[in-house]
């Protein structure tokens, strides 16, 4: 864990070291995967099947080994906790509602010239969506990207999900059944991404592929993108806490557990400008990891890439934040809207000492499939516009173009471009 103080003489040094390490995938994994969507591409149906026997140790053989039934994932949401499965609806409904107000509006006009423009959104056909069938398996990944994708309007939804020794996730299943998704690939890994993004004899291809995975998964997308479209390049979780003296230190421990037990190259950062409450926090750190069953993962985490950032004033932690451009940002402090205000690069924000990061994973509304390594400087979290596409539209008669063909025919003919001229030419004459 690094403890860092603005007012160190090498301090700029040391965060540009911080905002620069990268904690994704390396040379090893590229080619790897490189050659597994290559064998995919080549054989199909039978590289599944020699990859999934190898990876999950479970044997593609009767269609039921190769998919899982509508009636299983109802049977699971059926055999659910009450309390369970009110939760997911809940969880649902606000992220559906939250989504719903994203839908992009169509555009219709006519300009002065008298030419008729405008777009119109339309959905991609099909999508398909990774579902991890390991460490991170988890419903509420499941009900954020499938949810958008259904609220844009596409109509074929696709998981693929391993299942290791034929085991299945019921909470995932229930997840698949609430949201009404009825073909479930059993298969995993830079393998799935190939199948859903090529095609096989079995499964049909996608125009989008979304879903958190392993560093091979995310490698696989990003190899693909351009044969179909991704949702992003996800690394490890990040959380950015700017928080004064005035919070409990138990709280805000606990936010930075949250997500260093996702996975041992998470990172939690705290930004202070209390040192005895930095120092509070992370004894608050050590107490609560020990008690947790994520332990090991969390104390990894935490012990190679958590931080305690102390800064001279909180006006200072801005700059900072927009440097770090971290997934998710809490800000903890008597006036938030006044920080969030200055916060240009992050992937959520969370306001107030009351608003945890948890809740936004789950509960809240907006998508919790954010950019991590510093990608919120250029992009933004899962959204219905990720399965959704714009196309224009002009219109114009013979009036219309001779207001704005001659610019067209001066520029074509300033270009080298005859046929552009003459296209337009031949109709004003």
């Amino acid at each position: 864990m690094q403890r860092l103080k603005t007012s160190d003489p090498d301090f700029e040094a040391k965060f540009a070291r911080l905002v620069d390490d990268r904690r994704e995938s390396d040379v090893e994994v590229a080619h790897a995967v490189d050659d597994i969507l290559d064998r995919v591409r080549d054989l199909g149906d039978e590289a599944l099947i020699e990859y999934t026997a190898r990876f999950d140790d479970h044997r593609l053989r009767s269609d039921e080994d190769w998919r899982i039934s509508p009636d299983t994932c109802k049977q699971a949401f059926e055999a659910l906790d009450p309390r369970l499965r009110q939760a997911l609806e809940l969880a649902a409904d606000r992220i559906r509602a939250y989504h719903r107000d994203q839908l992009p509006r169509d555009r219709d006009f006519t300009d002065d010239a008298g030419v008729r423009l405008g777009a119109r959104w339309s959905a991609v056909d099909a999508a398909g969506l990774y579902v991890p069938g390991g460490r991170a398996s988890y419903p509420s990944s499941l009900l954020m990207n499938a949810i958008p994708a259904k609220v844009a309007g596409v109509e074929r939804l696709v998981i693929a999900t391993p299942t290791p020794k034929g085991e299945v996730n019921s909470l995932v299943l229930a997840a698949a059944h609430l949201v009404g998704i009825e073909e479930i690939w059993r298969i995993g890994g830079a393998q799935a991404i190939g199948a859903l993004a090529y095609g096989t004899d079995r499964i049909r291809a996608v125009d989008v592929i979304v879903g958190p995975g392993n560093a091979y998964v995310a490698e696989a997308k990003r190899q693909l993108y351009g044969v179909v479209g991704i949702d992003m390049v996800a690394g490890p979780s990040e959380i950015l806490v700017i928080a004064d003296g005035k919070n409990d230190p138990e709280w805000i421990a606990a936010d930075l557990l949250s997500q260093a037990e996702h996975d041992p190259l998470a990172q939690s950062i705290l930004i202070t400008d209390d040192p005895q409450f930095a120092e509070q926090v992370e004894d608050r750190i050590d107490v609560q990891c020990s008690m947790l069953s994520t332990r090991r993962t969390a104390r990894a985490s935490w012990d190679d890439f958590g931080v305690l950032l102390i800064v001279s004033d909180l006006s200072e932690a801005p700059a900072l934040a927009n440097r770090l451009a971290a997934e998710h940002v809490e800000l903890a402090v008597d006036d938030p809207e006044a920080l969030f205000a200055q916060i240009r690069h992050a992937g959520s924000v969370f306001l107030g000492r009351h608003t945890p990061e948890a809740v936004g994973d789950y509960i809240a509304g907006p998508n919790h499939v954010l950019p991590t390594g510093r990608r919120a400087r250029f992009a933004s979290g899962l959204s219905v516009l990720d399965f959704m596409k714009r196309t224009s539209f002009i219109s114009m008669d013979a009036e219309a173009l001779g207001k704005i063909g001659p610019a067209a025919i001066a520029l074509a003919e300033a270009e080298g471009l005859p046929a552009h001229a003459q296209s337009v030419e031949l109709r004003l004459k």
